[in-house]
């Protein structure tokens, strides 16, 4: 099952209204849905890809970025059903808030196991035959 890119814009700002007015203050470069994916230069190509990234600049603001082309070619190499979709997108979005709350509040949890889990997942390729 694959989405259309208007069709997660549409999902997106749906998910979007759902979160407390807060988690939008000061990201005023808003929600930015691209049409590229994006892959981790770290692995083989296509092999991981970020979904989305929370931006920070000095010039420009916060906002956050969410890949269409990587959720694209996920669901396209993992057989999404309707529900994954819906899944994904919302766990993107929510982790992406949450990196621009943390922001706000100059905390850096989620920043602490995002590294751990890319610990994790580049060790896990390194033991790969």
């Amino acid at each position: 099952m694959e989405y259309t890119f208007e069709q997660v814009a549409d999902l997106l700002d749906e998910m979007a209204e759902e979160f407390p007015p807060v988690f939008f203050e000061t990201l005023n470069g808003g929600i930015l849905l691209q049409e590229e994916a994006k892959t981790d230069p770290m692995f083989p190509e296509g092999e991981v890809y970020f979904m989305g990234e929370y931006i920070q600049d000095g010039y420009l603001g916060q906002s956050i970025n969410l890949y269409y082309g990587s959720f694209l070619a996920s669901a396209r190499n993992e057989n999404w059903d309707e529900e994954t979709w819906k899944e994904e997108l919302y766990t993107t979005l929510a982790h992406e808030l949450t990196h621009h709350v943390e922001g706000m509040a100059n905390a850096h949890g989620l920043d602490d196991k995002d590294e751990e889990e890319l610990l994790r997942l580049i060790e896990e390729y390194q033991k790969e035959p």
